[in-house]
């Protein structure tokens, strides 16, 4: 157990199929819901969910199949993890949240402020993409390295695809985006279609809540100019290009991405 979830208020919520989903709810004031990237748990956030205490309580949540949730058997989908997240909303007596979704976490949000839009207060989408025949998808030399054999190679390439050289030089570790290790393969599997098969163009327009859209300018497993799709699907949105960094540059670029966000989330209505 880490410090972090030393600190956490942990809940079981059920969703209405009877999975049962480990949630953390973490610190005071309006919450903040925080939503990982594919095949992931909640310590994808350990990094920088502290950065908006003082401002925010945070929850986040082990999706099906990860961590300590319950790992049923596929298909899952984007729309499905939205659901699971209202699921976890009222678990906690939260009726409104702010929401930040990173890389297929992103799709999820995308789909939360589309089907339950009373449920999302301010929207905030990094490293991700509407899905779907319109999305900018990876190269192939991507898609051939994270599809070799040799998990600890699938590792490495996944590292660097996630921040720069230079960033790994001076923070050596452990990754915590790197996906969740107790995950059984059929879970792996069914959060890779998972994250595939989003397609949520035709209803970005029905988005409501305020959103802000971020990327890293260098980023080859979601490239960069997803940004410009969803900012110009979603009505009103803004966006932000973090220069020099990868996927995953809310660590990358902590500093500069936590201000922006506390920034955006401390608007008035």
């Amino acid at each position: 157990m880490t410090e972090h979830d030393q600190q956490a208020t942990t809940v079981i919520a059920r969703t209405p199929d009877g999975t049962a989903l480990a949630c953390q709810h973490r610190g005071q004031g309006p919450p903040l819901v925080l939503l990982a990237g594919q095949a992931n748990d909640h310590h994808w956030w350990d990094g920088v969910r502290e950065d908006f205490h003082g401002l925010r309580s945070t929850i986040t949540l082990d999706p099906r199949g990860t961590g300590d949730s319950d790992k049923p058997e596929g298909p899952y989908s984007t729309v499905q993890f939205a659901d699971d997240v209202v699921a976890v909303l009222d678990a906690l007596g939260v009726p409104r949240a702010d929401v930040y979704g990173t890389s297929m976490g992103g799709r999820v949000a995308q789909w939360l402020a589309i089907r339950h839009p009373g449920r999302v207060r301010r929207l905030v989408l990094g490293c991700t993409s509407p899905g779907g025949p319109h999305a900018v998808e990876r190269d192939t030399a991507v898609r051939k390295l994270l599809a070799r054999p040799d998990p600890e190679a699938v590792r490495r390439a996944l590292a660097d695809l996630m921040y720069s050289p230079e960033w790994r030089a001076a923070h050596p570790g452990p990754y915590r985006t790197l996906g969740d290790p107790r995950m059984p393969a059929h879970a792996r599997r069914a959060h890779l279609v998972a994250s595939n098969e989003h397609d949520a163009w035709n209803d970005l327009p029905r988005i409501t809540a305020p959103t802000l859209v971020l990327h890293g300018d260098q980023d080859r497993l979601t490239p960069p100019d997803n940004l410009g799709l969803l900012a110009g699907r979603i009505p009103g949105a803004r966006s932000r290009l973090f220069a020099g960094a990868r996927h995953a540059y809310f660590e990358e670029c902590r500093p500069e991405a936590a201000d922006l966000v506390r920034g955006f989330l401390a608007e008035e209505e």
